[in-house]
């Protein structure tokens, strides 16, 4: 058994190379052998979301407080609200953040592939994508 003392990870700022916004992450769990399953706490401003990006072997998102917004590569997107649960299949191209005007608080589930692969980063999302 191990015990990770609340306040034993730092929190981190979302990347702006990865999220557009102000985003706070608090890794819950660190993807370790031979679990290899990351678990983060992450919070999104309003306006906040991450890059179009895709997971290896997929992510689930349970959404903890707020309104936040998820879309799948070629779909509009969805608003999701506290208690929604969102599974992305393995290699889906996707991106997720709050909803115009609200914050967002989700718990984000993925494992890491055996040589340590979690997730793929490709672009902003636009201002389109984000609100059509």
């Amino acid at each position: 058994m191990k015990i990770t003392k609340n306040g034993a990870i730092p929190t981190k700022r979302g990347s702006s190379d990865w999220f557009k916004g102000d985003v706070l992450i608090d890794e819950i769990a660190l993807p370790d052998d031979p679990w290899r399953v990351h678990v983060l706490n992450v919070s999104f401003e309003p306006g906040a979301r991450t890059a179009w990006h895709s997971h290896p072997l997929g992510q689930v998102l349970h959404i903890v407080s707020g309104v936040g917004r998820v879309q799948k590569s070629g779909d509009p997107p969805i608003d999701v609200h506290p208690g929604d649960t969102v599974w992305i299949a393995p290699g889906e191209r996707h991106w997720h953040g709050s909803a115009p005007g609200n914050s967002l608080v989700h718990l984000a589930v993925h494992r890491a592939t055996a040589d340590g692969a979690e997730v793929t980063w490709f672009e902003q999302v636009s201002d389109a994508d984000y609100a059509p």
